[in-house]
């Protein structure tokens, strides 16, 4: 590759990266509570209330159930009256973010389901209230769960923001399709999918690191 190229790629990578992590941030933050509140308004939950619990329901299902690359056009009008346009690293962030976000949501549920209930019967003896609960027993036990399931929320992202440069996000995929497919360059989208290989199976491999470490402490 030339050195044009050299550094268009480079740029590229670093795009993703961005988009990567600032979609995750954003998908762990309001995801994480997402699936809290799914938990405990469930049927036997700390804060019981069959009614939210299946609207929230609704809403995650319905945003999960549109394919990434529908979604993304959809929300071009939402996209560009945050962030000002609809093309662009920062632009594809609010879909991967809003695409993400009841993705983790479920992974969180799933892992939170799983806390023993003995302990937050415990808990509820000695008298916690429910935030005490959330704080003591529900995120520290299910952690390394809640980490693992992060870890392929991240990877997820990866893939996705990939797909976003079919409509100009920017990041590697944008790269792959304007130079390695539409251009012909195939060493392009060699590099592409090599690095793309490399930065997944780099996150995956720090993900598993972490869960066994909180898996000792625990």
């Amino acid at each position: 590759m030339s050195p044009v190229m050299i550094e268009l790629f480079i740029r590229s990578f670093f795009e993703t990266v961005i988009m990567t992590v600032a979609s995750g941030f954003i998908s762990l933050v309001a995801g994480l509570p997402l699936g809290l509140a799914l938990v405990a308004t469930a049927k036997g939950g700390i804060a019981e209330n069959l009614w939210i619990n299946r609207l929230l329901g609704a809403i995650v299902n319905g945003f999960r159930s549109v394919p990434f690359i529908i979604l993304l056009v959809a929300l071009i009008p939402v996209t560009r009256f945050i962030v000002g346009t609809s093309i662009g690293m920062w632009a594809a962030i609010v879909p991967l973010s809003i695409a993400a976000t009841p993705y983790y949501a479920r992974m969180a549920e799933v892992s939170l389901r799983e806390v023993d209930r003995g302990l937050i019967e415990a808990v509820r003896a000695m008298g916690g209230n429910r935030w005490t609960i959330v704080r003591e027993v529900l995120v520290p036990e299910a952690l390394p769960s809640l980490v693992a399931g992060f870890t392929v929320t991240l990877i997820t992202l990866i893939g996705a923001s990939a797909m976003a440069g079919a409509i100009g996000a920017g990041g590697l995929g944008d790269l792959a399709i304007r130079y390695g497919y539409q251009r012909f360059e195939t060493t392009v989208m060699v590099a592409v999918v090599a690095v793309l290989i490399v930065l997944v199976c780099a996150i995956q491999w720090a993900g598993d690191r972490l869960v066994l470490r909180l898996d000792h402490k625990h």
